[in-house]
Parts: structure tokens; C-alpha cells; sequence
């Protein structure tokens, strides 16, 4: 593959998933990743400060979806509904082609600590975007920030059902089914 081809974070993402399934993440190197992705090792640091932030190149783009979405829910939207349609805007990102990738991805976090832990601080993030957005909208605490976790929550159970390669269901009908899930499971607390 050339060097100059586009999409070259694509590649390295791509690239770095192969090897640390084929070999173990702690087995790969930043090099084997730039070489397999056809770039150089240089390109790879313009594009991730190290191998672990690879996995998590999409958190600052579903940061924003989200936010965005939630600012955008109509006035009247409720807070679990401005979420609602937060994960809507982020379940259609993940199109059909992207579910074996999301399928080889869950193993390879899962059979790590370091990546588990990256794991849980980017889901903690992007409830924090979520917790924000809700500000801006004049929803207070502690509502904002639950509304947030839940949506948070649905969306990695949506996302866990969605990357099974036995699944079948869009990730959108997923999440929207999880949080209806944890909305009546809410209410049921008392």
C-alpha cells in the first residue's frame, strides 16, 4: 500500500486491531502497526500519541454527536429524551460494515487491563459530554448527570449486543431498546 493514500487514520486503526489480535497488544509495536497500516511511524504520532489511544480514535467525534444532539433535541424534549435522540445520532454512525470490526475490537479491550480501564474513562467522558449538553439545556443536577450515565449504559449494552456476530438488529434499535429498558427499570426503583 502506498504511503501517500488517503485515510491514513483509518489504516492505522485497522492496522493496529489486526496485530493486537493476531499477536497480543503488548506484543505489538507502534512500528508494526505504521508498517502494517503502509505509513511511517512518524505519521502514526501525528495521528495518536501511543498504541492504546488508537482503539479510542473516534471519542472526540462522539463527544460532539452527542452534545450536538442533545442541544439540538426539540425544547420540549425531556432529558432522557434529549438523550434518546443523543444515541440516535451516535447509533447511525455505526454502519453494517463497521459490526466485524466492533466485533474483533470487544476481545482485545476485553483482554486488557490497560484498554479496560481506557475503556471505562472514554465512557465516563462521553457522559460527561452528555451531562454538559443537559446544562446547556437548564437541567439540573444530580439530573443531568443520571440521565447521561443511563444513556452512557444503553448505549455499551447496545454496543456489546451489536459487535456479537450473531446479532442481527441495527445498533440504533439496540440502544433505543436499552434505554427504554433502563427508564422503566428507574421508575420501578420506588
Amino acid at each position: 500500500m502506498a504511503r501517500w493514500e488517503p485515510n491514513a487514520r483509518e489504516r492505522l486503526v485497522r492496522a493496529a486491531v489486526d496485530l493486537f489480535t493476531e499477536q497480543g497488544y503488548d506484543a505489538t509495536t507502534v512500528n508494526e502497526i505504521a508498517d502494517r497500516a503502509g505509513l511511517t511511524k512518524t505519521t502514526f504520532f501525528r495521528h495518536f500519541p501511543d498504541k492504546r489511544e488508537v482503539l479510542f480514535a473516534g471519542q472526540d467525534l462522539h463527544a460532539r454527536l452527542l452534545a450536538d444532539a442533545i442541544t439540538e433535541a426539540p425544547e420540549p424534549a425531556t432529558p432522557l429524551a434529549a438523550v434518546g435522540a443523543a444515541l440516535d445520532a451516535l447509533a447511525a454512525t455505526f454502519t453494517e460494515d463497521r459490526r466485524a470490526f466492533g466485533a474483533r475490537l470487544r476481545p482485545v479491550i476485553a483482554g486488557h487491563s490497560e484498554l479496560r480501564e481506557r475503556a471505562a474513562f472514554k465512557r465516563a467522558g462521553l457522559a460527561q459530554a452528555m451531562a454538559d449538553a443537559l446544562h446547556g439545556r437548564g437541567v439540573p443536577e444530580p439530573t443531568a448527570s443520571l440521565a447521561a450515565d443511563l444513556g452512557i449504559r444503553a448505549f455499551h449494552h447496545a454496543f456489546e449486543q451489536w459487535a456479537d456476530p450473531t446479532c442481527r438488529q441495527p445498533l440504533t434499535e439496540l440502544a433505543r431498546h436499552a434505554l427504554d429498558e433502563l427508564r422503566t427499570a428507574a421508575a420501578a426503583l420506588g
